[in-house]
């Protein structure tokens, strides 16, 4: 795609999600922390459910630390990879209360010295807690870049230094967000709704844009 759309593909998914945010549940920055750590080969409706019982009892560092490692699996063993989930999010709780205060650090390289927590996690807890303009790029954003042909690339991370490149800067705090929602409603990875996309026409993904009859193939 070239400037102008790369700007049209951004004003478009923008227009048909006003709103672009997580759909994981948190009240607090620990909370969305504890949340994408949870999230990670996992669904974000598997975490909510699972939160909204484990953070009334414990929605600070502190008060995860109390509630010990059998008390903390007891309340996330609906999730897939409990067991180590619950042994990183301990230790990073540890590491929070001895050395940032019990807060939640907003520097990258803070966020990845935490146990459980790699690229991904940091950027989407410094892009929805801390405003900053990053793209955790997960698999619908990994797929979006290279079936567009917005930011075609071989790993998570060449995909995301290319978006950060590509983006129109007025979209780039919006962007990560808007990509996995369009990714997981519309652009699905086996049958993609191609028929219903904003953006079918500026897209590079060829065989299945041939929209079902009474569909627009574009939109106007």
């Amino acid at each position: 795609m070239n400037a102008t759309q790369r700007l049209e593909f951004f004003r478009r998914l923008k227009q048909a999600i006003p709103e672009p945010v997580t759909e994981l549940d948190y009240s607090s920055t620990f909370e969305l922390l504890i949340a994408v750590m949870l999230s990670a080969q996992a669904t974000d409706k598997s975490v909510n459910l699972a939160t909204a019982r484990l953070f009334p009892v414990a929605n600070t560092p502190q008060a995860m630390l109390a509630l010990g490692l059998d008390g903390l699996k007891a309340h996330i063993k609906t999730i897939g990879l409990y067991h180590s989930k619950a042994n990183h999010v301990l230790a990073t709780c540890q590491i929070l209360v001895e050395q940032h205060g019990g807060e939640v650090p907003a520097t990258r390289e803070a966020l990845e010295a935490l146990p459980g927590v790699g690229r991904k996690t940091a950027n989407v807890v410094l892009n929805t807690a801390f405003g900053q303009p990053t793209i955790a790029v997960d698999t619908h954003i990994f797929r979006l870049g290279n079936r567009t042909g917005l930011a075609p690339g071989k790993t998570p991370l060449a995909v995301e230094l290319k978006l950060m490149k590509a983006v129109p800067k007025e979209y780039l705090q919006d962007a990560h967000h808007l990509m996995i929602l369009h990714g997981r409603y519309t652009c699905m990875a086996r049958k993609p709704h191609c028929h219903q996309c904003v953006v079918i026409d500026l897209c590079r993904f060829k065989p299945k844009t041939v929209a079902p009859e009474g569909f627009a193939s574009a939109p106007a």
